[in-house]
């Protein structure tokens, strides 16, 4: 009998541990709110102060690239006594929380999901004010890996069926299907959306191994090729008239990772030889050593008299997507 009893006395903690699971996660509702929209907990007084400030100064960072200034993120505040309820729900927080010990920490999932917290604490709000100034690079990495990874599964609801490049390029990208193949010709395809005030595209194509060197004048390689592949590809409206580099422009160059593979980022200005289109662009050649190959997947906005941040966002997501046969 006793052995029944103990029996039973498990089995109702188990399914008691089981419920409470359960409950917490319908608890956890989805989370809302716009890609590269950052909300900010803080009382009005320190908000409209020089923590406010330092703040502000971190999460509006100008991106590089574009042809207007334009902020990184686009922040909105909360004080702490209205933050309850829906408001909770924010995708990505930022708390400050004053009186307790210096630092900072990164939580996922506390009142929604998917959800980034970043919980900055100090004592003062000079010690707030340090702890936000020397964890600027982390705070802008963290939001900008969860925004990135919140629009790509936007993204992948609604994918374009087209297997032309994977079939021939062994290249497999993830791009909605409001986006059309406007060329194809052999290994080059241009991928694009209409918008209401011009176009946003993607460029797809392979160079052989040996097309770009590892030296100092990489970024000259990089320019000339894209150029050479503007002349050849991306013509205007008017004959004679193609893609080319903004020369008076310097372009950003970093070494990354794509894929698991080495890649190089560039990003600057273009405009239309001849004509009298411009906008930005972000270029990725990857080093596929696999296939004795690079392949270069570049992203460019025309849209005249409006902000392209996020439409430039949209394209880096998709090219992040890459996966390479």
């Amino acid at each position: 009998m006793r052995n029944i009893f103990i029996a039973i006395l498990g089995l109702l903690l188990v399914t008691s541990c089981r419920d409470s699971k359960v409950s917490k996660q319908k608890v956890l509702l989805d989370s809302s709110g716009n890609i590269n929209q950052v909300s900010v907990v803080i009382d009005n007084e320190m908000w409209s102060g020089s923590l406010g400030e330092a703040i502000r100064k971190v999460l509006t960072t100008t991106i590089y690239g574009l042809p207007q200034d334009e902020p990184t993120f686009v922040i909105s505040q909360i004080p702490p006594s209205v933050f309850s309820g829906f408001v909770t729900r924010n995708r990505t927080l930022l708390k400050i929380e004053l009186g307790k010990e210096a630092g900072l920490k990164v939580e996922k999932d506390i009142y929604a999901k998917p959800q980034k917290v970043i919980i900055v604490s100090g004592p003062t709000k000079e010690a707030l004010i340090e702890v936000i100034e020397t964890n600027s690079d982390k705070i802008l990495e963290e939001f900008k890996k969860e925004e990135l990874k919140e629009l790509q599964r936007r993204i992948a609801k609604a994918l374009h069926k087209n297997k032309a490049m994977q079939e021939k390029m062994g290249v497999h990208l993830k791009f909605p299907s409001v986006f059309r193949i406007a060329k194809e010709e052999g290994n080059f395809f241009w991928i694009r959306k209409d918008i209401t005030t011009g176009s946003t595209n993607l460029l797809v194509y392979e160079l052989p191994y040996n097309a770009i060197k590892r030296n100092d004048s990489i970024i000259n390689q990089i320019i000339k090729t894209r150029d050479s592949i503007g002349k050849a590809h991306v013509h205007g409206t008017l004959d004679g008239t193609y893609m080319v580099t903004e020369n008076a422009y310097t372009p950003f160059h970093a070494k990354i990772v794509l894929d698991n593979k080495p890649a190089l980022e560039t990003k600057g200005l273009w405009d239309l030889k001849g004509g009298f289109m411009a906008g930005p662009y972000v270029n990725y050649a990857i080093e596929d050593k696999k296939n004795n190959r690079w392949v270069v997947i570049e992203g460019f906005v025309f849209a005249p008299s409006v902000d392209k941040r996020n439409y430039m966002f949209e394209l880096d997501a998709i090219i992040k997507s890459v996966k390479l046969d």
